[in-house]
């Protein structure tokens, strides 16, 4: 996703953070040399640097930022590429070059743009100042070797995320079949091991005596030396200034909605745990404890969907599995990307470039290693996009290319703004995108495309419910820490001998959930998750659940839907596909308020709407939770 930053190695999940260049970078990605002089290299300076700045210096300033972005970008977006699908010691050699000149620049671009910050400037040029200035998504300091060092950190622990070996049963195993594993395996035992060996590759260090942990220590005191530099407290109160809003107050407006959704979060954490207790016993899941983090059927707890088998409502199971029906039907990886494709066209979107088709990466190569990590790219600022993903025949996957083609779409949408408004209103925009849509993957949908003969009645709805609440819902708390703790870690209140402790002292708090195994300041549990050593924000995962409602509800009352919310589907609907175009194409071009209002006519975020698209399954789960003792 070319969003703001220039990493294209972006994705429904996965989109890393590109602003690492002059003005953009926020999901993985690139960009190309010029001429100009690097940080560590810049001439003293000159007299007329020393004059007052003017308006029409700040206008030169930014259109030499926008050629340099533009062309360097598509160059590191290239490398990137390459690096994700081809990993091996030369590709990330030229992905840490490429790394290190993009820092470099991006450093250099944010400190001049402060040169600009008394003046009285419009307001298109004012927000692409701050566009710049914010652009870096890890600042390096200025002084000489800093952007080399930090560059060549990111590779590493990228590198060494990818590439470890989990050893199981006497063989490696892939991580993706890991993950698998956590979803279909009721062994409390092998579901310990498979849990806590995954977390030992953080901690396990290479030739030179680095690991993930040690390197991510280095990373945090370079950012935040970066991040003074440009005038912020730390690199947790940057990141937190992308959003049109001080600092403190975007972190009370998360905390606002969080308590907006809350109770039906705590409802459904009350439910499993009791539907836990049935299957493994007071001994492995006490009615007055948080939840075993390695029972909840995902590796980071962060979704509970393997566990629908369990959870799902005595009679009112989901009456289809759409895993078998892909299957069945002859679905492979291709069909099913050309199927989210379809729901675009629905809407009046014009169809994939051909190059899209010729250049995505939409299966894993048995040749290679690949960053498996779904992602969606855009790799000239215009019509070259992508997908790379390891796409597999299952209903996950088959929701995961909709959301990172809702990327692409949204990419394409905003080619013509300048490269500083190329991103989402705001970091949950993107990722709301393609979640909308997946909420319209409704049994009326998958009718009418032929993937099932019958829509199931309303009596089936509470399973169907439970189902996606189980990826949804669940996903709240976790995505609100991942950056609840990296703000304490770029803050200080957390060191590297209290990571861990502080990591498990939020997962507590918001999730309810408690490690199998005792975890001590050796370890590095948040080095398990990919977006940590690869320096996702996480906060934008939290947002879109948050938006996705919200744009469903705004969507179907475009539709003139009548019916409950969440059997809307708004497939087929080019009224839906004009209004939601039109807030696509605005980018980051106006503060996300003005964008969030074309769309739904309101200018503030509110999770409402994802109570009401739950409320059936919430009055449920209350009927079933009478007389228990939730809480932990």
């Amino acid at each position: 996703m070319k969003n703001k930053y220039f990493a294209r190695r972006a994705g429904a999940l996965a989109a890393v953070s590109m602003l690492a260049l002059a003005a953009a970078c926020g999901r993985d990605g690139g960009q190309a040399d010029t001429a100009a002089p690097r940080a560590s290299q810049a001439p003293a300076a000159t007299a007329a640097e020393d004059a007052e700045p003017t308006i029409a210096d700040a206008a030169d300033f930014i259109a030499e930022v926008e050629t340099w972005t533009r062309e360097f970008g598509e160059y590191y977006s290239r490398v990137a590429w390459v690096q994700a699908t081809y990993i091996n010691y030369d590709t990330n050699w030229l992905v840490t070059k490429a790394d290190t000149e993009a820092t470099e620049k991006g450093v250099e671009f944010a400190n001049e743009a402060k040169r600009f910050n008394d003046l009285d400037l419009p307001t298109e040029m004012r927000r692409k100042l701050e566009a710049i200035k914010l652009g870096v998504n890890l600042p390096a300091p200025s002084r000489p070797g800093a952007a080399a060092e930090l560059a060549e950190i990111n590779t590493r622990m990228g590198a060494a995320y990818e590439t470890g070996k989990i050893e199981l049963d006497g063989k490696q195993v892939p991580r993706s079949e890991l993950e698998v594993m956590m979803g279909e395996i009721r062994d409390p035992a092998k579901l310990q091991e498979i849990w806590t060996k995954w977390r030992e590759v953080p901690v396990t260090t290479d030739d030179d005596g680095n690991s993930i942990k040690s390197d991510y220590a280095k990373m945090v005191a370079l950012a935040n030396e970066g991040a003074r530099e440009l005038g912020y407290a730390d690199a947790g109160a940057m990141w937190r200034s992308r959003y049109d809003m001080d600092p403190d107050e975007f972190a009370a407006e998360m905390d606002r909605l969080w308590g907006q959704v809350k109770p039906l979060y705590d409802e459904l954490h009350c439910y499993v745990r009791a539907e836990l207790n049935e299957q493994y016993g007071d001994e492995v899941v006490p009615l007055d404890q948080p939840i075993r983090a390695d029972l909840l059927g995902n590796m980071w707890a962060q979704t509970w969907g393997g566990l629908n088998d369990l959870a799902a409502p005595a009679g009112a199971e989901t009456p289809y599995d759409l895993t078998e029906r892909l299957v069945a039907k002859g679905y492979d990886a291709k069909k099913i990307v050309e199927t989210g494709e379809g729901f675009f066209s629905s809407l009046g979107f014009e169809p994939l470039p051909e190059t899209f088709w010729e250049r995505s990466m939409i299966t894993k190569p048995e040749d290679r290693e690949v960053a498996c990590h779904a992602s969606a790219w855009d790799l000239d600022w215009a019509d070259d996009i992508r997908i790379k993903m390891c796409t597999s025949v299952n209903a996950d996957d088959f929701r995961t290319v909709h959301h990172e083609l809702g990327h692409n779409y949204y990419q394409r949408a905003y080619q013509d703004k300048s490269v500083l408004f190329q991103t989402g209103a705001n970091g949950g925009f993107h990722e709301a995108i393609g979640d909308m849509i997946s909420l319209s993957i409704t049994p009326e949908y998958l009718k009418e495309i032929g993937l099932i003969d019958e829509v199931p009645d309303a009596s089936k709805d509470i399973g169907l419910l439970m189902n996606e609440a189980l990826e949804g819902v669940a996903f709240l708390p976790f995505g609100l820490l991942m950056d609840k703790w990296r703000w304490e870690v770029f803050s200080g209140e957390l060191t590297p001998e209290t990571y861990n402790e502080g990591w498990w002292k939020l997962r507590e708090q918001y999730q309810g959930i408690r490690p199998p195994v005792a975890r001590g300041s050796q370890y590095f549990d948040p080095g398990g998750k990919y977006h940590i050593p690869g320096n996702v924000s996480y906060e934008r995962y939290f947002l879109a659940r948050i938006l996705q409602f919200q744009f469903h509800k705004a969507a179907c009352e475009i539709a003139g839907w009548e019916g409950p919310l969440h059997r809307c589907s708004v497939y087929g609907s080019k009224a839906v596909g004009a209004r939601f175009n039109a807030m696509l194409e605005m980018g980051a071009s106006e503060p996300w308020p003005e964008a969030l209002a074309a769309f739904t006519g309101s200018r503030q975020m509110d999770g409402s709407a994802m109570v009401a698209y739950f409320q059936p399954l919430l009055d449920w789960l209350q009927e079933q939770n009478e007389g228990r003792s939730c809480g932990w």
